[in-house]
């Protein structure tokens, strides 16, 4: 379905529709290629860890819990620093901004390729949380600059896939670097991942100093009556009312808290997953490592498909709740019977690609709740607020499952008390997120 779909452009009085869609068309191929590549080498300098792992835990001697606290203390420094960077960006701009975050992530990235011990790996993971902040919400941010709400959905979503399709290469790609590169400038294979996955970034991040815009008046690659279609589509979009309420309204919403907490259960689930699953492949006694990197493809492919059913029933149904919590009880289902069939190589990682793309594709369609659940006043805060309760999953699902490994040599049990998780947070969901909320409008 074409982006440019005639139904999904907003009407202007001004403009006919033949001129709108052929601005948007102009910006969405200006702007949208740049943003989903910098998201998909975002995914991949993110999560390229748990693929080096494989390799570095004997020369820095890392334990199972040094990488859990190393994955999760990511997210630390992620939510620490997420709201300054972005109240930042208000006031320099988004392209400086975006240039500022990828090229630190990439200079921190190719830093970690020169750590020696368990504790600078964990030092070089905060630094990359600090470093990377701010993109993804800068991002949708900067979306606002440029979209109207009747094509902001659409492109978001596009935006948002390119971390799928990320994690589909990334582990063919880590494994071929690995495989393929040992030795390179004397470096170990998996230093060699972190410098070779890390200065894409930083290239980008270059390029984007000369390629973006902060706001459409600022393009010269648009004309003066292009931009006052911009203009006036993105006025017509924005609500009349523009009161707000304030924090403390906020932070006494309790459907704030309970969103927060199944946000919390879903990433907890698609989290672990990201980063464990090349250890629990190589469990199965699978070592090469390009066939542990196209085996750790496999969830994101389900996910891609996933995620487009679900939303294509949701949206059909217009139902939310039940297509959250049974896709949260399926990836649930499917973590806990891969300790019973840990034996049977073919059918555990089945089990494991659908529970995981189950729980990717849960998060996906989770987003589409709170805003129906917010009133409009609390919606863009509240939003950000749900969003920093489930973030705190990165921090403590990693150390805990990095724990539980350490001390019970099991990784299965771990996903077990993730199944728990799941199950938990598809309960609240159904029991209290009545089906009202979602299609009334909540009062402020």
């Amino acid at each position: 379905m074409s982006l440019a779909a005639e139904h999904y452009l907003p009407e202007t009085a001004d403009y006919s529709a033949q001129q709108t869609r052929a601005v948007y068309r102009k910006v969405i191929l200006r702007l949208l290629p740049f943003l989903a590549l910098a998201y998909a080498i975002n995914a991949i300098d993110r999560l390229n860890v748990s693929f080096a792992k494989l390799r570095m835990a004997e020369d820095i001697a890392l334990t199972d819990a040094a990488y859990g606290i190393g994955a999760g203390i990511f997210y630390l420094g992620y939510l620490l620093v997420e709201v300054p960077s972005n109240m930042y960006l208000q006031r320099i701009g988004a392209r400086a901004t975006l240039t500022r975050i990828m090229l630190l992530w990439g200079l921190v990235s190719v830093g970690t390729a020169f750590v020696t011990t368990s504790n600078q790996l964990i030092v070089a993971r905060f630094l990359l949380g600090i470093a990377e902040s701010g993109f993804f919400p800068g991002v949708i941010l900067y979306l606002t600059y440029w979209f109207p709400p009747a094509l902001r959905g659409r492109i978001t979503a596009v935006f948002l896939m390119s971390a799928m399709f990320a994690g589909i290469v990334s582990g063919p790609l880590a494994g071929a670097i690995m495989s393929h590169f040992d030795g390179w400038l004397g470096l170990r294979d998996w230093q060699v991942l972190f410098v070779l996955e890390g200065v894409p970034a930083m290239l980008l991040g270059v390029f984007g100093w000369f390629w973006l815009v902060d706001k459409p008046e600022d393009a010269r690659w648009l004309s003066p009556q292009e931009k006052h279609v911009l203009a006036t589509a993105l006025a017509q979009g924005r609500p009349g009312d523009s009161a707000k309420a304030s924090l403390v309204q906020i932070l006494r919403n309790p459907r704030v808290y309970i969103a927060g907490l199944v946000f919390f259960c879903i990433y907890s689930g698609s989290n672990t997953v990201s980063y464990w699953m090349p250890t629990l492949i190589r469990g199965f006694g699978v070592d090469d490592l390009k066939t542990v990197g196209l085996l750790s493809s496999m969830p994101y492919i389900g996910a891609v498909f996933g995620m487009y059913l679900l939303a294509r029933s949701s949206d059909k149904h217009l139902e939310r709740r039940w297509h959250v919590s049974l896709t949260m009880l399926l990836s649930a289902t499917c973590f806990f019977l891969l300790g019973p069939f840990q034996h049977h190589l073919v059918l555990s990682l089945l089990l494991m690609s659908i529970g995981a793309a189950a729980a990717l594709s849960a998060l996906s369609c989770f987003w589409s709740i709170p805003p129906a659940l917010l009133a409009p006043s609390q919606a863009a805060v509240g939003i950000a607020v749900i969003n920093c309760i489930g973030g705190m999953a990165g921090v403590v699902s990693q150390i805990v499952v990095g724990a539980i490994k350490s001390a019970t040599g099991n990784l299965y049990l771990a996903f077990e008390l993730i199944g728990v998780v799941l199950v938990v947070g598809a309960m609240v969901l159904l029991v209290a997120i009545p089906a009202r909320q979602l299609t009334e409008r909540a009062k402020p």
